[in-house]
């Protein structure tokens, strides 16, 4: 059993740890707390393994809220604090992210043009910046499971738009694999394992499971 050489990860045509990069936008206590497209603390449990995955494979990472220094809103969750507490936070007062000069160039200055992208509320925060970048040229990769919108139409209408606008939707344990790639490499391989349960143990599958039992 032997792998094939390494393809250049510059230029892959999936995604690797050197072409991509994680927008998080948003993902502040009223946003979640409006979510009911999937229940609120897988979502929590999604966006946080998606954010120690991206940790894990060294892709960049810019981190986005809205309206925290006006007041009118609270910092983002203190699950995605705990990952990415260390990152400067680009707060905005435009609802789409696109429109704000510093998170853009803050993702220009990347020199990436796959854009794995999250957001809440699907159909606003995440639709609006994903149009305006698949627009600028960028391509724009959505874990379906890791964003949520206000109502289960909603969601998918939001996802719908951004697909037919070239959008390509993946799902957050596709991500990892796709980083992966292989299991020969092993110095990632723990972060990857870490991925799928939380610190009260909490684990989306298993959950899932036990509902349907």
């Amino acid at each position: 059993m032997t792998s094939e050489v390494i393809r250049n990860p510059n230029t892959d045509h999936l995604l690797t740890p050197e072409n991509s990069a994680l927008l998080i936008i948003d993902y502040q206590p009223v946003q979640v707390s409006s979510i009911r497209s999937m229940p609120r603390k897988e979502l929590v449990f999604n966006i946080a393994s998606l954010a120690k995955a991206a940790v894990n494979y060294g892709l960049p990472i810019i981190h986005s809220t809205v309206n925290v220094e006006s007041g009118r809103n609270k910092p983002p969750i203190q699950e995605l604090q705990d990952i990415l507490g260390l990152l400067p936070i680009y707060d905005r007062t435009t609802v789409n992210a696109w429109e704000d000069v510093e998170f853009k160039e803050a993702v220009k200055a990347l020199g990436r043009r796959k854009l794995v992208m999250t957001a809440l509320w699907t159909e606003v925060c995440l639709a609006f910046p994903a149009l305006d970048a698949l627009l600028e040229g960028y391509e724009v990769y959505v874990p379906v499971d890791a964003v949520g919108g206000t109502s289960v139409a909603a969601h998918e209408a939001g996802l719908r738009r951004v697909e037919q606008a070239g959008g390509k939707l993946i799902s957050r344990v596709q991500f990892y694999c796709e980083l992966q790639r292989d299991w020969a490499r092993e110095a990632t391989i723990p972060g990857f394992m870490d991925v799928f349960e939380s610190a009260d143990g909490f684990n989306p599958e298993k959950a899932a499971a036990a509902e349907v039992a």
